[in-house]
């Protein structure tokens, strides 16, 4: 499918959708924990419904209505009856691998699309087995497919979690784990991801020690309780009005967000402050106008999800900016930093590529046909590039969306923004 968009002005209030890391955190957690859990306003995406498809086949049961009830295992896993497929969701592979290392008997296989079978789990395959289980990549690459054997029992292990999701898989399963474990981190990236996942134990009653992220030890023989959840908005959603708002003749307000929440995207208001928008937060309202943007340098090394708007925002300041210190955007759905380097591009964009992120200096743009690369972030962000120029941008693989953002182009055409997916 194709997204179509073309220059766009924007008025009116949106609804932000429901956090794709919370709802993923609530599935697994919940499907851990005995008795009911509910979610309220879930996320409703193709991620999160491969969370939901994983551990239902992982034993729980799983009433997916306006809100979700989950009937977890009580940490008594199901052996699965068939491979487990998460889609596109590195996310729910990641924490359902470490699910699956508390199997008592028989074996999980765990797959998904060609990206998901393309990004590295190998330091979080080598963690689980230091910990007692067995685990292995099919093609000895350290991607996916894996096979997962239990079950772990705790001990000592170090990781370098280049993506956050290696030591959260880590945090959230190993309470279940017969005795105690201790977990070195050498290399932290997207920190704010981890405070998320800490912030559930906590509030589950789960106890464990935290040295400046550096050293865990976490107890064993814990046990998860059922909860009840209403799901916050989700900032990383929320980044594409509020760019939109930045570049664009608009005048939005953002329903929603919620700024004492862990979620790391919400640095996203500050950056963009920084830059000049204007941006004023009235308790869950969150308004956005255009204003007169310059260029500065970011370091986004916490919130790698937000390069790609970023960047196309960049396009639009007056003098260069730089976004550095996220080399682990290259790990995401596609290597972000180099496919937003190659379609800005088309579009007339000064851009310098860097191992840890890019360079953009303002230059006159144009429309152009690009591609989506078939992610998800890739595709919105150029969207909001289409709707700041004269002319036609089609990009293609606009089903992407789909992964976090159904409603995306919804609430956009809701705002009056000149935009169509076919």
């Amino acid at each position: 499918m194709n997204l179509l968009a073309k220059k766009s002005t924007l008025r009116g209030r949106v609804p932000i959708p429901g956090s794709k890391s919370h709802t993923i955190r609530c599935v697994a957690i919940a499907s851990l924990a005995s008795g009911e859990s509910e979610l309220e306003v879930p996320l409703v995406s193709s991620d999160t419904m491969a969370a939901v498809d994983c551990y239902r086949k992982l034993g729980a049961a799983i009433e997916c209505g306006q809100s979700w009830r989950i009937q977890g295992t009580g940490g008594c896993l199901a052996v699965p009856d068939n491979i487990i497929d998460v889609a596109n969701s590195g996310t729910t592979l990641r924490f359902a691998i470490g699910s699956a290392a508390l199997l008592d008997s028989g074996t999980a296989v765990f797959t998904g699309d060609e990206q998901i079978r393309s990004r590295p789990l190998g330091p979080l395959l080598q963690s689980l087995n230091d910990l007692g289980a067995a685990c292995f990549s099919t093609r000895n690459n350290g991607k996916a497919p894996v096979v997962v054997r239990g079950r772990m029992v705790g001990g000592e292990t170090t990781i370098e979690a280049v993506t956050s999701q290696y030591l959260s898989s880590l945090l959230i399963n190993t309470p279940l784990a017969e005795k105690d474990t201790v977990i070195r981190v050498t290399k932290l990236n997207e920190q704010p991801y981890v405070e998320i996942t800490l912030r559930y134990l906590r509030e589950q009653g789960i106890q464990y020690t935290n040295d400046g992220m550096k050293n865990f030890t976490i107890r064993g023989g814990q046990r998860y309780r059922p909860f009840r959840k209403r799901i916050p908005a989700d900032f990383s959603s929320a980044t594409f009005f509020l760019c939109a708002g930045a570049i664009l003749d608009a005048d939005l307000i953002l329903e929603g967000l919620d700024y004492t929440d862990a979620q790391g995207d919400k640095a996203v208001v500050d950056m963009l402050r920084w830059m000049g928008a204007s941006i004023e937060i009235n308790g869950l309202e969150t308004r956005v106008r255009r204003s007169e943007l310059k260029g500065i340098d970011i370091d986004l090394n916490a919130t790698p999800d937000a390069l790609p708007a970023l960047a196309v925002t960049a396009c639009f300041a007056s003098g260069p900016t730089r976004l550095y210190n996220v080399p682990q955007a290259r790990l995401k759905e596609t290597d972000r930093i180099a496919v937003m380097n190659e379609e800005l591009s088309k579009m007339g964009a000064r851009i310098e590529e860097f191992p840890d992120g890019l360079k953009i200096t303002p230059a006159p743009l144009h429309a152009a046909r690009l591609s989506g690369h078939g992610d998800h972030r890739i595709v919105m962000a150029l969207s909001l590039a289409g709707l700041a120029l004269d002319g036609e941008t089609s990009i293609d693989t606009a089903e992407a969306v789909n992964v976090t953002f159904p409603d995306y182009a919804v609430l956009m055409q809701s705002l009056g923004a000149n935009i169509t997916i076919r």
